[in-house]
């Protein structure tokens, strides 16, 4: 049966590899295409798109539910992938194809599109002009299919990619929560900021959601980001929140912990670069891992306060 409440939204953020993550397995995201849009030639290829001969730009098309996920929250997905006071390309790419440009389907969407361009215009997180523009949507041409979940593919050269064009560094400096250090003092408990900033842990089977059985979603105490889903706790005997996976692996960093004379990978949030436990290759089929999670780097949201909490989107999972 078709839904008829899709709608379709279109982003040009650089390379189109990059810009699949960021709005892949969101709720109420239908599919992220990746492809080329507002050139001159039907159908283009990826090497007539890098020489610059068609117009076209690297581009992502989202197709989307409004009602569970709405296009305000994707356009400010879009503008925290990239640098908009680039108007040469994207960190090390180069040319017309990857600039950035939000294409509009409707009046709706360009009235949202000028309005949170023109809040970030006046926001003074940049000092140099934000120069993404703001086109009304044109054919779109799907790119070739090795393009496509290009991260899924090819994970390893995808994050040297990421890593090495800038665009991972730029992101943390620019787009990440900016901790002060004596407010999170006054915001967090003394517990809250040992662990969270000082890479702490606390006490196993005395912490808050060890054995928390409620359904909801477990964001990150610092920034509010969405992190795990009840359905994927599970119970690892360990005296800690244990989780099969996170709700979206791109808002987790991992690094390798050599302290106390072990080997460990730790889990970091991205967006706040909060220390939020460890992961282990110890945990249920189908993925085999145990994300072991201090309740004191978690807020916790039952189902039933989803949406006055502003997470609404995530209702939808407990349907």
């Amino acid at each position: 049966m078709v839904n008829n409440t899709f709608e379709v939204a279109t982003f040009a953020g650089g390379c189109f590899w990059c810009m699949v993550t960021p709005f892949d397995e969101l709720p109420g995201i239908e599919k992220v295409v990746s492809g080329y849009t507002g050139g001159h030639k039907e159908n283009p290829t990826y090497e007539e798109v890098c020489s610059e001969t068609t117009g076209h730009y690297e581009a992502v098309q989202i197709t989307y539910d409004p009602t569970i996920f709405p296009y305000e929250k994707l356009v400010n997905i879009f503008w925290q992938q990239i640098d908009p006071t680039d108007p040469g390309g994207q960190f090390h790419d180069r040319g017309h194809s990857y600039k950035t440009v939000i294409f509009y389907h409707t009046e709706e969407q360009k009235r949202i599109a000028e309005s949170s361009k023109k809040a970030l215009e006046e926001n003074g997180r940049f000092s140099k002009p934000i120069v993404t523009e703001i086109q009304p949507a044109v054919p779109f041409y799907p790119a070739e299919d090795y393009h496509q979940d290009f991260y899924k593919k090819n994970p390893f050269r995808y994050m040297t990619y990421r890593k090495g064009s800038g665009r991972d560094h730029f992101i943390k400096e620019h787009w990440s929560v900016k901790k002060d250090p004596e407010t999170l003092k006054k915001t967090l408990t003394p517990m809250q900021y040992e662990v969270t900033q000082n890479n702490g842990t606390e006490p196993p089977f005395h912490n808050e959601y060890w054995n928390n059985k409620e359904e909801g979603i477990y964001i990150d105490i610092v920034s509010g980001e969405p992190l795990f889903s009840s359905f994927d706790k599970f119970d690892a005997g360990c005296g800690w929140p244990s989780f099969s996976k996170p709700l979206h692996q791109n808002k987790l960093a991992e690094e390798m912990d050599t302290s106390h004379g072990m080997r460990r990978i730790e889990v970091r949030s991205k967006n706040s670069d909060s220390h939020l436990g460890h992961v282990f290759e110890d945990g249920p089929k189908p993925t085999g891992l145990r994300y072991c999670i201090n309740s004191a780097a978690l807020r916790f949201i039952h189902k039933d306060d989803l949406e006055k909490e502003g997470y609404g989107e995530y209702k939808s999972l407990f349907k």
